[in-house]
């Protein structure tokens, strides 16, 4: 709980001067037009992808899509994705301290990480290769450049990022392809599902996480491909999950259309723990204050919180954790009593009826799904949860909206504590493989996460009730994911 503290008030710190671009959480996107009527796959399957190793100290998307040397022309003897690191962004140049044309001087900075990460090959290096030994040390030696497919970068000005390229050997000649363009060259015309999949990787999307709504990819009636992936968030209300169709023609070219809605937000969306089992809301009458919609919400997963927590006491005493995790729980699911009360209270004020929960009764789970429950609820949305907390007590204009936050915070971040001492106490006891799994499941959480911050915010709500705009909250969640989630 101490580290949590002071991961927070170093958070907040940083939030003070905040980021003007958070890359690691979504980047630009362009619209497209409208999906021409008839032109579209009907018929989808889904894309195979290779999981992307994860090195400590680093975060990456999920995968790569699979690759055949067979699709290439002329066919290599081997290729291979790699994934690399490296430092990018602005410093202000210290021989320029004044504004010049009401700007200040910068240049660029790019620091390569030494080395590369190897994710899926096929076939043998240097197979036919005269001098086989040259061979080997020139593909060793091989790197993405400062270009590379998917760049992600975590971190503004400066930040983590990292990149994806494909090296292949054929005899004696090793050559690397880092962008959109020399894929495009070496595979041709495009003819299979994967190779469509493969530009629309190399375009920016991401085809390989695993999402609610799976990427896939269906060959069009007319020619080319299409791939769909999911865009948006369904949290809180006007937001919606869509699956945005990106064509791929036979000649390569990669186009995003308009996303299709598959999925519109609950109102009842809230950065807390959530339990299984929680029913979405039914459609009442809303209310039109900002602050009076926000602490119903807020009120309502709150009492939800009760449930959460009750349930990972009975789970935890199932699965032989000691008396002092069951313990915290029980203590948990108190604070959730009083946090509820307040919230209910806070909302009443400004015109709104919390509506009840409704929890679902689930029979227990495996120990797995315990601790992915944990991941995601605990130390991804909890512990954000208590963050943010933290910044309404320091924030809130309005005084007992400040007053209740301060009490409130120091709860939520003994919460967000007990679900790390949980997933601490359960580590020896699983495979790499589970321990991988419960790494992707705070991923993906995060990436949803980033989602639902970055929509923009009620005035009132950054004012009164201290909420940080969406790029104060970019910039709190970049550096938790720097100091808990790499």
């Amino acid at each position: 709980m101490e580290r949590l503290r002071h991961l927070f008030a170093k958070a907040l710190k940083a939030s003070l001067a905040t980021p003007l671009v958070i890359a690691g959480c979504h980047g630009e996107r362009h619209v497209k037009p409208d999906v021409p009527p008839g032109l579209l796959a009907t018929n989808y399957r889904r894309i195979r992808c290779e999981e992307a190793p994860t090195r400590e100290g680093y975060s990456y998307v999920d995968g790569v899509p699979e690759i055949d040397r067979a699709w290439m022309v002329p066919a290599p003897d081997f290729v291979e994705w790699r994934r690399y690191s490296y430092r990018w962004g602005f410093v202000f140049n210290r021989a320029q301290r004044r504004p010049l044309n009401g700007r200040w001087r910068v240049q660029t900075e790019w620091k390569r990480f030494p080395g590369f990460l190897p994710i899926f090959s096929t076939g043998e290096a240097c197979e036919t290769a005269l001098d086989k030994e040259a061979c080997l040390k020139a593909l060793q030696a091989q790197d993405g450049g400062e270009e590379g497919i998917q760049g992600v970068c975590a971190g503004f000005p400066m930040g983590i990022c990292t990149a994806y390229y494909v090296v292949t050997t054929r005899g004696d000649e090793v050559r690397t392809y880092n962008t959109m363009d020399s894929l495009r060259q070496v595979l041709g015309t495009i003819d299979r599902a994967q190779e469509a999949a493969l530009l629309a990787f190399a375009a920016g999307h991401d085809v390989c996480s695993p999402t609610e709504f799976p990427p896939a990819v269906g060959v069009n009636p007319d020619e080319g491909f299409t791939v769909l992936v999911q865009n948006g968030h369904a949290c809180g209300e006007g937001t919606w999950t869509a699956r945005v169709p990106v064509r791929v023609s036979s000649s390569g070219e990669v186009v995003e259309y308009e996303p299709i809605i598959v999925k519109y937000g609950d109102s009842g969306c809230y950065p807390g723990r959530r339990p299984v089992g929680l029913q979405e809301v039914v459609a009442q009458g809303s209310c039109e204050d900002a602050l009076g919609a926000w602490f119903a919400r807020a009120a309502r997963l709150e009492s939800a919180s009760i449930h959460a927590f009750l349930r990972l006491r009975e789970e935890l005493a199932l699965h032989g954790a000691g008396q002092a995790l069951q313990d915290a729980a029980l203590a948990s699911a108190a604070d959730e009593v009083r946090h509820a009360e307040v919230t209910t209270r806070l909302a009443r004020r400004f015109g709104a009826e919390p509506p009840l929960p409704s929890v679902a009764d689930v029979p227990p789970r495996a120990l797995l799904e315990v601790l992915l429950d944990n991941a995601v609820e605990g130390c991804v949305r909890e512990t954000y949860s208590a963050l943010l907390a933290h910044h309404q007590a320091l924030h809130a204009e309005d005084p007992e909206i400040r007053e209740a936050m301060v009490r409130i915070a120091d709860d939520e971040t003994r919460h967000a504590g007990l679900s790390w001492d949980i997933d601490t106490w359960a580590a020896p006891k699983l495979s790499p493989a589970e321990r991988d799994t419960l790494r992707d499941a705070r991923r993906q959480a995060l990436a949803e996460l980033c989602a639902e911050v970055a929509v923009p915010l009620d005035a009132r709500l950054t004012a009164d009730a201290g909420l940080p705009s969406p790029a104060v909250g970019l910039a709190l969640l970049d550096s938790l994911e720097q100091e808990l989630w790499a």
